[in-house]
Formats: structure tokens, C-alpha cells, sequence
């Protein structure tokens, strides 16, 4: 079953190559969507795929990237269709 989520993630994520180590993994699990930075220093990810592929994503959002410090991660359902094919840096 495909389904999406909406995350806000916390931290020290910008400039650590957290989005493009974000869509290195979703390529990987075969998860599709986008991350862009934000002016407040957050990253935000929108990404759909099945279940487990979706799960295993959202587990490697906890920590990202060896450089980055992930401190909170607000999250919520979204719009499969929302997401795009493929993974966006945006």
C-alpha cells in the first residue's frame, strides 16, 4: 500500500549534505518526493512509497547523514499523489 508523510526535521541539518544524502536513501529504497531547505534552518521532506520502504526511510530521517544532528522530527500523513516520481533536492 503507497502512502506518504510530511517532515519537518530539527537540527543541524543544513549544510551537511543532508538532502542529498536524503535522496541517495530514498532512491535506494525506492521512495519518491523532495527536500528543500528552510530559511528557520529546518529541512523539509515529503516522501511516498510503500509501508516498509516508507518506514525504513523514516527511521534513517532520525539520524540523516554522519555529519548532520537530528534533534526533532515533526511529522504527518500527506497525499501520495503529492509527491513526485523520482526524489527532488529542491
Amino acid at each position: 500500500m503507497k502512502r506518504a508523510i510530511h517532515c519537518l526535521v530539527s537540527g543541524h541539518v543544513q549544510g551537511v549534505f543532508f538532502r542529498a544524502s536524503t535522496s541517495e536513501r530514498a532512491q535506494e529504497l525506492g521512495v519518491s518526493g523532495w527536500a528543500r531547505n528552510l530559511p528557520d534552518g529546518r529541512v523539509e521532506v515529503l516522501a511516498a512509497g510503500e509501508n516498509d520502504a516508507l518506514e525504513a526511510f523514516r527511521g534513517w530521517l532520525d539520524h540523516g547523514p554522519s555529519a548532520a544532528r537530528v534533534d526533532r522530527i515533526e511529522d504527518a500523513e500527506a497525499d501520495p499523489g503529492d509527491a513526485p516520481a523520482g526524489f527532488e533536492i529542491r
